[in-house]
């Protein structure tokens, strides 16, 4: 199995993304990250473009263990000094150089003729090796150079010492039949192309990135440069989750295998989106909320009954919690009957049927039809939710600069159960008396207040949803009263008891199942 280095460029080229500038603790922690994830090659910045950058690429040198680190360097003494500054305390040090080799860039950009090209790449070659035994050398706007001399310029540097070269599509021209050519080409009229592995670097700008990256790994590319989220300039990179997806999950053609641990990804794109402040859009390939996502009514029922039907991944394998089912408009009767299992609730066929009409009823008014509605629609026509918990009395205490606490007052069935405690404000004082009283541990996700009639004495409808810290699953809770507080009070419990509901027809399954 042919082994392929995951070169990710995200802290330099995906951090040139318009407005995903980092600071030097999010390119810590990033590159952490990406060590966790089992990156060959972090390329942590462009240490002369400044000095924060500069400071980034060094304390990612000294602090991250595991992958290369790698600066980059224009084909400059000083840009090489400080890079070669800038890795120094790295376990793997690597410079990063480039140079221009296409005729458009030669003569409006660098002014410089062919032969003054080769010249400089060499020498910045020999010069970078003065300061480390791994460099990387890449003739920018590859694919739009003379292909003649762009091996001439590939062979000097790897005469030069060059371990790496790597060929950029570096405005997303090429595409996947052509770019495959040129890395064949290379490999076959170079004539110490096996001394230097190639790599290849690929834009998005035709969202050709990947398809081309992988032509050039079936004509014999050894590294790829990607970014996490395919972040990078304009359209960004070859994204990194998508490449090493394909090669896990196409190895039968492919061939090929990389060194990523794949449940770290989902985890290492969250991150990455966080810090960077770019969203990921919900249909991206591999990482995308909607990835393993199906509303159709066909690809549910396909999944229930086997899972490749419809999915050529598992969702665990690259960090997901599992498929998830989205139900909508489109959804079927088997999907909606197995999230109702899933919620504890099992109804007889005339009962689901009912139930089934009024879900397709919400379904054609919502986008999406959450847990908690489903909860409301079998609770409300078909089941009555236990009133484990009921609220008895409460009484807030306020005092100036302090402060408010709640003492609450909840009956389980015959006992008087009291408890108290502070919070940043009444309600929130309220929930972690009823917390402490009862015992169980919600994460108020959403709380929303409306008034639900005019005047002074409107009633306010509170609505929570909540997560209990020993489930996966969201509860929805809504009451009403006068009182803000009383109705905020109750909507809890309200949850707190569907919660429990849902939890004993759980176990009851569960021991039926073992009886059987």
């Amino acid at each position: 199995m042919k082994r392929i280095i995951i070169f990710d460029t995200t802290l330099r080229d995906g951090e040139q993304s318009p407005g995903a500038s980092l600071d030097i603790k999010a390119k810590i922690e990033i590159a952490k990250q990406l060590a966790r994830l089992g990156v060959d090659v972090v390329e942590a910045g462009f240490p002369v473009a400044s000095k924060g950058d500069f400071m980034a690429v060094s304390e990612v040198s000294s602090i991250v263990k595991g992958p290369s680190i790698c600066g980059l360097a224009r084909a400059k003494k000083e840009d090489i000094e400080r890079c070669a500054e800038a890795i120094k305390r790295a376990k793997k040090p690597r410079i990063h150089v480039f140079l221009a080799t296409s005729k458009i860039h030669m003569r409006y950009k660098l002014k410089k003729a062919k032969a003054e090209i080769l010249r400089q790449a060499e020498w910045a070659v020999g010069y970078a090796r003065r300061f480390c035994d791994d460099i990387e050398f890449s003739p920018e706007d590859a694919s739009r150079s003379d292909r003649d001399f762009l091996c001439r310029v590939v062979e000097a540097v790897i005469k030069a010492g060059a371990k790496t070269v790597n060929i950029p599509d570096t405005v997303g021209y090429a595409i996947p039949d052509e770019f495959g050519s040129l890395i064949r080409s290379i490999k076959t009229k170079v004539p110490n192309s096996n001394k230097a592995r190639l790599s290849v670097h690929c834009h998005n700008d035709l969202g050709l990135g990947v398809s081309n990256s992988l032509s050039a790994v079936r004509n014999g590319a050894e590294q790829v440069e990607c970014t996490i989220n395919g972040l990078g300039e304009r359209a960004g990179n070859a994204s990194l989750e998508e490449i090493v997806m394909i090669l896990n999950t196409r190895r039968d053609i492919l061939g090929c295998a990389t060194s990523i641990k794949t449940e770290e990804l989902y985890k290492t794109s969250r991150l990455v989106s966080k810090l960077t402040g770019i969203v990921v859009q919900p249909n991206k390939a591999v990482v995308g909320q909607n990835a393993f996502s199906h509303e159709a009514g066909i690809h549910q029922d396909g999944i229930l009954k086997k899972r490749t039907t419809y999915e050529i991944m598992k969702p665990e394998d690259v960090g997901f919690g599992g498929t998830r089912l989205v139900m909508g408009k489109h959804s079927g009767r088997h999907a909606f009957a197995e999230r109702l299992k899933k919620l504890g609730v099992e109804l007889k066929r005339d009962n689901l049927i009912k139930a089934f009409g009024r879900f397709k009823d919400l379904a054609d008014k919502k986008k999406e039809v959450f847990d908690e509605d489903l909860m409301a629609i079998v609770e409300e026509e078909l089941v009555s939710i236990p009133e484990t918990y009921r609220l008895e009395y409460f009484n807030i205490i306020r005092e100036r600069g302090r402060l408010p606490k709640a003492e609450v007052a909840i009956r389980k069935n015959a006992v008087l159960l009291k408890g108290s405690s502070s919070g940043d404000g009444p309600v929130d004082a309220c929930y972690k008396a009823i917390d402490s009283v009862t015992r169980h541990s919600f994460q108020l996700l959403d709380y929303s207040l409306k008034s639900t009639t005019g005047g002074k004495d409107a009633l306010g409808e509170v609505h929570v949803r909540i997560r209990p810290v020993v489930a996966l699953y969201e509860v929805l809770g809504r009451s009403a009263s006068t009182d803000i507080i009383e109705a905020s009070i109750k909507a809890y419990l309200n949850a707190l008891n569907k919660f429990l509901f849902a939890r004993q027809k759980e176990k009851k399954s569960v021991h039926k199942k073992l009886k059987l």
